[in-house]
């Protein structure tokens, strides 16, 4: 017989995986109440627990975007197209961007006072542009319901694989409020979606929510619940969105164990995941480098910190005494151009290639909480390759020497996320070598940079899908709005005197 779970013991045991057991901490069990879920999460035995009442507002969220859903089939392509232009508009009319930008101070100022960091919390003009720009992609971007992919004729009747929209989608993302104008790029398709954004962006989402993405939903007469947010900045609200086994799509964004919790729980669910939870680029200077083309490839790969900076630089140990200066005045002037100091993390055995005055001097480094001086260069292992170091304003990367291309590959395949790398040699076999070789979704031969779905592609992304676990949704590692989408098979029969 099946019962509802009503309450919690301390130490109580739970299975998971088959054959391990989870212990009920007493901190859990003193918090669960009658009609809040629990979340066992097979691989690793974490538990999580859902209020009642945070259930609910993610399941009537995504009940909302369901029946949109089903009315968004009968809306038209050009209704479709004007949401987009409207909602653009709509982020540039400055009586509308003045409310957006009143509550994105107050998240940021909400978010330091906790020691949060605001690097992609605040709003500014050039985001504004970039949010406008991708909604008109999708404005110009052909529907992609009813497009015939395939047909196979047979005597007397044919079958066609044709496009259709995939269904609701849910979007988890942590202080990233230009990401909202993305998610919405799924209904290009004919889809709806739910997204909970991190506590730090609440109030920004909801202004634009209310001062955009409603009134333009609304004045094109598309379904209001096309775009819903979750109501909640409980993580748990994220746990239970994940959760719902109505979602024919789960998308998070944010940090590596956020991340790959969420995507557990979607797994779990039997719910495809595309996640986007850890970054960092390497940058790798073989023995033919040219100088000049290495510097400004440093500099622009450290203008901000997000998944595609410059993390890791492997330098040819032949190359050292010419490149190692080049590479530290490039990372210095990074720093300058922010007006901060920086940050080097250093291979242990390769000190000797830094300067005594480099290794002697005192940082002051921007943290999310605060100032804070710093030696500027620290000494790590070689598996601390593997870390991403998140920085304010104070650039802040790792490098290591390599004895050839070969060994900083076998370096990237071995400790970097699979995502980027950019290679800076005269010799065109080498950059054939690396794109051979090393396991990237995203393989260049300059600036880190690029690897942006809107930046390279004109394709606003929901995120950058899956490189580390077979790269799902697209070999090259975007998901993008026109990427969600199933096929349907529809048969034509003409000669009704066919049978099997």
């Amino acid at each position: 017989m099946i019962r509802a779970l009503e309450t919690l013991t301390p130490g109580m045991p739970l299975l998971f995986g088959g054959d391990k057991i989870a212990l009920v901490p007493a901190e859990l069990a003193a918090g669960f109440e009658a009609g809040d879920r629990l979340l066992i999460l097979q691989d690793s035995g974490d538990l999580l627990h859902v209020p009642q009442a945070v259930a609910q507002i993610a399941a009537g969220a995504v009940a909302r975007a369901a029946t949109a859903f089903v009315d968004l089939a009968q809306v038209t392509d050009d209704q479709i197209t004007d949401f987009f232009e409207r909602f653009a508009a709509l982020l540039e009319d400055d009586l509308v961007w003045r409310v957006i930008v009143a509550a994105n101070a107050a998240d940021v100022a909400a978010a330091i006072a906790k020691g949060r960091s605001t690097t992609r919390l605040t709003v500014s003009e050039v985001m504004r542009r970039d949010m406008a720009a991708g909604l008109r992609v999708w404005r110009d971007t052909p529907d992609g319901r009813g497009r015939t992919i395939e047909t196979v004729a047979h005597d007397g009747w044919s079958v066609q694989q044709v496009t259709a929209a995939l269904g609701v989608v849910g979007f988890v993302f942590e202080g990233r409020p230009n990401v909202l104008p993305d998610a919405a790029g799924v209904i290009r398709g004919g889809n709806t979606v739910v997204f909970r954004i991190g506590s730090d962006a609440l109030g920004t989402a909801r202004a634009i929510a209310a001062q955009a993405l409603l009134p333009a939903l609304e004045q094109s007469g598309l379904p209001s619940d096309s775009v819903v947010l979750v109501e909640s900045p409980a993580h748990a609200a994220g746990w239970a969105l994940f959760a719902d086994q109505r979602l024919a799509l789960a998308v998070a964004r944010g940090s590596g164990p956020a991340v790959a919790m969420l995507g557990a729980i979607a797994k779990q669910a039997g719910t495809p995941a595309s996640l986007h939870g850890t970054g960092g680029a390497w940058l790798i200077a073989d023995e033919t480098a040219d100088a000049a083309r290495f510097a400004a490839a440093v500099v622009n790969s450290l203008d901000r910190k997000v998944c595609n900076t410059l993390n890791v630089c492997c330098i040819a140990r032949s190359r050292a005494a010419d490149l190692v200066p080049v590479f530290l005045r490039a990372l210095q002037n990074a720093g300058e151009r922010r007006g901060r100091g920086v940050k080097l993390h250093l291979v242990d055995g390769d000190a000797d290639v830094i300067p005594l005055d480099w290794r002697a001097a005192r940082s002051t480094v921007r943290r999310a909480d605060g100032d804070h001086d710093e030696a500027r260069v620290e000494l790590m292992t070689q598996a601390d390759l593997a870390k991403e170091w998140e920085w304010e304003d104070s650039p802040e990367v790792s490098l290591t020497m390599v004895d050839d291309l070969d060994d900083a590959v076998h370096l990237f395949n071995r400790y970097s996320p699979q995502f980027v790398v950019s290679l800076i040699s005269q010799d065109p076999r080498a950059h054939d070598r690396l794109f051979a070789a090393a396991n990237a979704a995203f393989v260049g031969d300059g600036m880190t940079r690029w690897a942006d779905g809107q930046y390279a592609l004109n394709r606003p992304e929901l995120g950058l899908s899956n490189w580390q676990n077979g790269r799902l949704f697209a070999r090259g590692a975007v998901l993008s709005g026109d990427g969600v989408f199933t096929v349907r098979t529809r048969m034509r029969q003409d000669d009704m005197t066919v049978k099997r």
